[in-house]
C-alpha cells in the first residue's frame, strides 16, 4: 500500500506502470485519475486545496486498509495533491490490484467515493467573481452511503 499527499504533479503513466509492475499474481489493475474541471458558467482560474499534514495521510491509510479488508486486494495506491491546481491538472489517482476484476473495480470505486466525500481536504475555487469553498454534494453523499 502506498499513500501520497503531495503538492507536485505526478506522472500518471509512470505511476500506473510502477504500480502494475511485479504483480504477476494479480489478474486486474484498475486505475482512476481525477482532473480539475473548468466551471461551465464561470471559468475557473484555479482551485486551492488545503489539508492537515499527518492527519490526512492517516485518514487515507485507514480507508485504504478498510478497502483491503473488504475486498481481496494485492495492493492499493492513493495519490492526492494539495496546493494550487488549474483546470486540466490531475488532482488525484487511485489504483487497485486484485486477483479478479470485480474486487479491483469495487475497491477503486469505494476509495474514490471516500476521497470525494470524506477525505480531509478543503477545496476553494477561484473565478473572476472571487473565491468560494466547495460544498459537499448530495449525489456524492449518496454514492458513499451505498458502501
Amino acid at each position: 500500500m502506498k499513500i501520497l499527499v503531495q503538492e507536485e504533479a505526478f506522472d500518471f503513466g509512470a505511476e500506473a506502470q510502477a504500480f502494475a509492475s511485479g504483480h504477476t499474481d494479480m489478474g486486474a489493475i484498475v486505475t482512476f485519475t481525477g482532473v480539475v474541471r473548468d466551471l461551465p458558467d464561470d471559468p475557473l482560474d484555479r482551485m486551492e486545496i488545503e489539508h492537515y499534514p499527518g492527519m490526512t495521510e492517516k485518514a487515507l491509510t485507514k480507508i485504504a486498509e478498510e478497502a483491503q479488508s473488504r475486498w481481496n486486494l494485492g495492493d492499493v495506491l492513493v495519490i492526492h495533491r494539495h496546493g494550487t491546481l488549474r483546470p486540466g491538472d490531475m488532482i488525484m489517482m487511485v489504483a487497485t490490484a486484485a486477483p479478479h476484476r470485480v474486487d479491483a473495480f469495487a475497491a477503486a470505486e469505494f476509495l474514490m467515493d471516500y476521497l470525494k466525500s470524506r477525505a480531509p481536504f478543503w477545496k476553494q475555487e477561484f473565478t473572476a467573481d472571487g473565491g468560494a469553498w466547495v460544498a459537499a454534494k448530495d449525489e456524492d453523499e449518496d454514492a458513499l452511503n451505498r458502501w
